[in-house]
C-alpha cells in the first residue's frame, strides 16, 4: 500500500527538477539521499514528529507548501555543496534531578535534510554496531538493556560501573567524529555537509555561536552520530571481554567485585580521555551492587 500523499508533494517537486540539475560530479550516497523516495519518507517522517520551529520560524505544517516552490534550489545546493544548514535554536530542558538539558533545535529544512541523510547513512553503520549498544537503534528498546541487565546479574555479574559521560552531546570532538564517519561514507560531499552541520552553530540571543565542539540533541541525526563514535568505546568493551550494556551517553559494566569495578572504572575513563577525549562525570559515575 502505498502511503498517502504519494500523488501531491515531493512526487510534484521532483517533476519539476528531472533533467534540470545542471551537471556536477555527485556522490552515489548523495544521490541515494535526495532521490524522490527517500525524500518522500523523510518529509513524511518529519511531519509524523512534528515539534517546534526552528531559528527561521517555520512549522511543520508550512514545509510541504515551502518544498513546492523551494525544492528545486534545495536539492541543487545539496547536489553542488552549497547547501548551508542554519544555527540551531537553543531550548533548556530541566532535568528531574535538577539543571537543564541544552537542546539544538534545527529549522524544519534542516530537519528535512537530516532525516534523509540518516535513512541512508543508518543502514551503513547500525548493522556493525555492538549487540549490547541499545539506544537509538531499529528494533530496539529500552526494555532489552533491561532484560540484558537482568540476565547478567542472574549469572552472578554482581557489580556494575555505572558510568556517565559528562556534557557528552555538548563535548562531541568534531574532528574525531568525522574520522569514525569516514571509515564508512567516503563521499567527500557527504561529510562535507556533516561537518557544516557539526558547526552550523547555535543562536543565543539572537546572536549566532560558533560551535567548536558537540553534535546537538534535537536534530534526527545527533543520535546517530553518538552511536559512531561510541561504537569505538563498545568495541574496546569487548576486546576486553567486558560485559555492559550501553543505551546512548549511558553505560553499565558488570563484574564479579567492588575491587574488579574500581580497576575497570580507572582503565575505562582513562580511555575516554585519551583516545575519545570525553570526561566522566565523577560526581554521577559509580561502581555499585546490582539491584536489578
Amino acid at each position: 500500500m502505498k502511503p498517502k500523499g504519494t500523488k501531491s508533494g515531493l512526487r510534484d517537486i521532483a517533476a519539476q527538477v528531472e533533467g534540470a540539475t545542471r551537471e556536477t560530479t555527485v556522490s552515489s550516497l548523495m544521490k541515494e539521499a535526495t532521490e524522490h523516495d527517500n525524500m518522500l519518507l523523510a518529509l513524511q517522517r518529519v511531519e509524523q514528529n512534528k515539534g517546534a520551529a526552528g531559528v527561521d520560524g517555520m512549522t511543520v505544517k508550512h514545509l510541504r507548501p515551502y518544498l513546492k516552490t523551494h525544492w528545486r534550489s534545495i536539492k541543487q545546493s545539496l547536489l553542488d555543496g552549497s547547501y548551508q544548514p542554519n544555527p540551531v535554536k537553543r531550548m533548556e530542558i530541566p532535568k528531574p534531578g535538577g539543571g537543564v538539558r541544552l537542546l539544538g533545535i534545527p529549522t524544519v529544512i534542516d530537519r528535512l535534510v537530516q532525516q534523509a541523510f540518516l535513512q541512508v547513512m543508518t543502514p551503513l553503520f547500525a548493522p556493525h554496531f555492538s549487540d549490547a549498544s541499545f539506544g537509538f537503534r531499529p528494533r530496539r528498546r529500552g526494555h532489552d538493556a533491561v532484560r540484558r541487565a537482568r540476565q547478567f546479574a542472574r549469572e552472578g555479574w554482581n557489580w556494575i560501573v555505572d558510568l556517565d559521560l559528562e556534557k557528552f552531546f555538548d563535548k562531541v570532538n568534531h574532528d574525531i567524529l568525522m574520522s569514525r564517519i569516514a571509515r564508512k561514507v567516503t563521499d567527500k560531499q557527504v561529510l562535507g555537509l556533516i561537518r557544516r552541520f557539526l558547526t552550523s552553530g547555535v543562536l543565543i540571543d539572537g546572536i549566532a555561536v560558533t560551535c567548536e565542539e558537540g553534535t546537538p540533541q534535537g536534530g534526527p541525526l545527533s543520535p546517530l552520530l553518538a552511536n559512531i563514535l561510541l561504537d569505538d568505546f563498545d568495541k574496546e568493551l569487548e576486546s576486553r571481554g567486558h560485559r555492559f550494556v550501553r543505551y546512548a551517553d549511558d553505560c553499565n559494566i558488570y563484574v564479579r567485585s567492588r575491587r574488579a569495578g574500581q580497576r575497570v572504572l580507572q582503565s575505562v575513563t582513562n580511555y575516554l580521555k585519551n583516545r575519545l577525549k570525553l570526561k566522566v562525570n565523577e560526581n554521577k559515575t559509580a561502581v555499585q551492587g546490582n539491584r536489578i
